[in-house]
């Protein structure tokens, strides 16, 4: 292979693209990473690390050196209902089955600001790669048919100058607002597809503990507010919904922020508070819909793909499941000489059959949150009853089918507790 041809160029150096770079190396594939921005730089996010991304770190024999990041670890997830009651989840109770990796770890979480773990994760990355090059924005996605190469035409901030890199395939994990996807009609805007959301990180705030909390309120229903401890006393504070929702009830997300911070219901926990920043926002693309996400030499990671959970909000895991599986298919597509839509197809179909029923899911509880009653009544019960609480739980450790959550069984069952 000439030496200026990569097997893989992997666009955007986040959690997607990062862990992508490292499973990349362990498949003996020649890299190169590239990301717009200078590392370390903050990005606009809750900052949580649930199950599925705990189980990849833990493959990758980093999650002990995670653990070790500041942050905050994570034993409880708290619901808050309309009605401003509690039911409180306890991850141990129930150890996670994860579905893609094999493994079986205690339940467990942890908040982490996103300008140290993606740090993290892009140092490991860059030391696993041939070449890595940052400050270099990405404007051109083109398909040379006569070598069956995509050409990446960008330029790095320094120097001003059109460069031109040429790889087998490239990996798309440049974000909401990608360009790869852009550059392969794969970008598609879909107000009911997407979420926005505000975050402002706080120092002061009263009782954060080991758990992150998910109140759902009804300036912003079917979206919520959130209060994610941090290290030192610090808090990731925010609210979003639909971005549907947002446009058509004309909600003020600022304002929505700031009075739930001043209402009854939160005010006391804010009183010494000291917000360390101005309410920054940003668009999560979620998964409530199968996309295209594949196309000649091209794939598309994480936010790039739309892989952001559309009930939670959460999206580091989907993320880091989708980079395992792309290198799988890019190290497939690599033995077999065949970079074509057809065959990177294989991509799609696995990542939709390793997340398409949580997604589901998911996206069915996004619209059951719409309905205020219903709410109350789950978390009500989830309150007061204990074994609820551990069904719940054992839902979002794949111990039990989460398809059940949004069955009538599910519902008829609490009826009768």
């Amino acid at each position: 292979m000439p030496d200026d041809v990569y097997d893989l160029i992997i666009v955007g150096g986040g959690p997607a693209g990062a862990v992508a770079a490292i499973y990349a190396e362990r498949r003996g594939l020649r890299t190169l990473l590239l990301d717009k921005e200078r590392f370390p730089r903050d990005k606009i996010c809750g900052d949580a690390l649930s199950g599925k991304a705990i189980a990849i770190l833990h493959e990758l024999q980093l999650l002990e050196e995670v653990k070790r990041l500041p942050g905050a670890s994570i034993r409880y997830v708290v619901f808050g209902s309309p009605e401003h009651r509690d039911a409180e989840i306890d991850l141990e109770r129930h150890s996670h089955r994860d579905l893609l990796t094999g493994s079986e770890l205690t339940g467990q979480g942890c908040v982490i600001r996103r300008q140290i773990f993606d740090n993290f994760l892009f140092q490991q990355a860059r030391t696993r790669v041939d070449r890595c090059i940052e400050g270099f924005a990405v404007e051109q996605l083109d398909y040379d048919a006569d070598s069956d190469l995509r050409l990446v035409r960008g330029r790095k901030q320094d120097s001003g100058k059109l460069t031109e890199l040429r790889g087998r395939i490239v990996l798309g994990c440049d974000g909401f607002n990608s360009v790869v996807a852009r550059h392969c009609g794969l970008y598609k805007h879909e107000s009911r597809h997407w979420v926005v959301a505000l975050r402002c990180y706080f120092e002061n705030v009263k009782d954060l503990t080991d758990q992150i909390e998910l109140h759902f309120i009804d300036a912003v229903r079917p979206g919520y507010f959130w209060i994610f401890p941090l290290e030192n006393g610090c808090a990731n504070v925010g609210i979003g919904s639909v971005h549907k929702t947002v446009k058509r009830q004309g909600i003020n997300l600022k304002e929505a922020l700031a009075a739930t911070i001043e209402s009854p219901a939160f005010r006391a926990r804010f009183a010494d508070a000291r917000r360390l920043e101005k309410p920054v926002g940003w668009n999560l693309p979620v998964g409530s819909k199968r996309r295209k996400i594949h196309d000649c030499n091209v794939m598309l990671l994480g936010d790039a793909a739309s892989l952001i959970d559309p009930f939670t909000g959460e999206g580091i895991g989907n993320a880091l499941y989708s980079a395992r599986l792309a290198v799988e298919t890019a190290a497939e597509a690599l033995q077999e000489g065949d970079y074509s839509a057809r065959f990177l197809k294989r991509y799609e179909d696995r990542l939709w059959e390793a997340l398409g029923d949580e997604l589901l899911v998911s996206t069915r509880m996004q619209q059951l949150g719409r309905i205020r009653p219903l709410l109350n009544f789950v978390i009500r019960k989830a309150a007061k009853n204990p074994a609820v609480g551990d069904l719940i739980g054992g839902m979002m450790a794949n111990s039990v089918p989460k398809k059940a959550l949004t069955g009538p069984k599910f519902y008829l069952s609490l009826l009768l507790r």
